[in-house]
């Protein structure tokens, strides 16, 4: 009986030993869920916020690239306005160089040749008609020229 107690101890002492570790490991598990579930949640956490701030950042990168945009859009419009400018008043130059080269042409007509009265104040009506419209021409010059200016300027 002695045997069969010493060995019903021993056995109890070894059930006992073994649900004392078996505690300790549903305990250490336990504490493991928790911590791994609180690395979760914070990865979770700085993952959203790591979200938000992209989304932030994505958001100020397109309003600054529609800015640039329009900024561009702006600079080939005064380009474009240049242009205009610069070949209205060429066009201008052109017509009172031609207009001018006109009137050189009838005034040596009428001193280098003979021709009737009529014939002259026909010319000379011709002369006075180009030349009004090269002041015309050259207010509408200068015109250009202040507009070229301002789109100059305002490039």
């Amino acid at each position: 009986m002695k045997k069969i107690f010493k060995t019903f101890a021993v056995a109890m002492l070894f059930l006992n030993s073994q649900y004392f570790i078996a505690q300790q490991i549903n305990k250490d598990q336990t504490q493991q869920e928790l911590e791994f579930q609180k690395a979760e949640k914070e990865a979770l956490r700085t993952s959203a916020e790591n979200h938000r701030k992209l989304d932030d950042r994505i958001s100020e990168l397109s309003k600054q690239q529609k800015e640039l945009e329009k900024q561009k859009k702006e600079v080939e419009s005064k380009k474009k306005n240049l242009t205009k400018s610069e070949n209205n008043l060429k066009s201008t130059k052109d017509k009172i160089s031609k207009l001018e080269k006109e009137n050189q042409k009838i005034e040596n007509k009428i001193n280098t040749t003979s021709i009737s009265e009529e014939e002259t104040t026909k010319q000379r009506l011709k002369t006075k008609e180009n030349e009004v419209s090269i002041q015309k021409l050259k207010l509408t010059q200068i015109t250009q020229q202040k507009e070229l200016e301002k789109v100059m300027y305002a490039l």
